[in-house]
Parts: structure tokens; C-alpha cells; sequence
């Protein structure tokens, strides 16, 4: 029975591991992807005026995509450890019984 309860409490853990995953990297997305308003600074300030800033929100971007999907990926894995668990629970009670 112990063992089982360890199956529960793995597969749990990783859907719960993966939905937090999925939740930061919605954020993420979402908070590049959303306008924001334009920060005006004077040329005599600007280091080194390139379109870096461009690529790098698109990297940030690729980055939190792929970690979308390590997190649902994450969450189907632990979800295919509870159900099983879930069998072998049920032929242990079959076997018994």
C-alpha cells in the first residue's frame, strides 16, 4: 500500500510542479507580448541604440514558450503516474479481495 501512496504522491507532485511551470510562463508571455508604452530616453544617455532589445524579447519569449511546454508536458506525465498508480491500486484490491 506504501508504495502506491508513494505512485499518488509523485504523480501529484510533478502535476503540481508542471502547473506552476505553466503559470510562470504564462505570466512571462504575457508580459511580453502586452503593448507597453514607449520610455523616451535622450540620445546624449543612449549606450548603444540597436535593435538587441528586440531580439532579446524575442529569445525571452522563445524561452518562456518552451517552458510552456515543459510544464504541460510536466502535467500529463505526472497525471499518466496517478492514473497508474490508480490501476495498479485496483488490481491489488482485485487480487486481494
Amino acid at each position: 500500500m506504501e508504495i502506491s501512496g508513494s505512485a499518488f504522491n509523485s504523480g501529484l507532485n510533478a502535476i503540481q510542479a508542471g502547473q506552476r511551470r505553466v503559470d510562470q510562463a504564462a505570466t512571462e508571455i504575457a508580459s511580453n507580448t502586452l503593448p507597453q508604452a514607449p520610455v523616451e530616453t535622450p540620445p546624449a544617455q543612449q549606450v548603444n541604440p540597436s535593435p538587441s532589445g528586440a531580439a532579446n524579447t524575442q529569445a525571452d519569449l522563445a524561452e518562456s514558450l518552451v517552458a510552456l511546454n515543459v510544464g504541460k508536458t510536466e502535467v500529463q506525465a505526472g497525471a499518466k503516474v496517478v492514473e497508474t498508480a490508480d490501476e495498479v491500486l485496483g488490481t491489488l484490491i482485485d487480487t486481494r479481495a
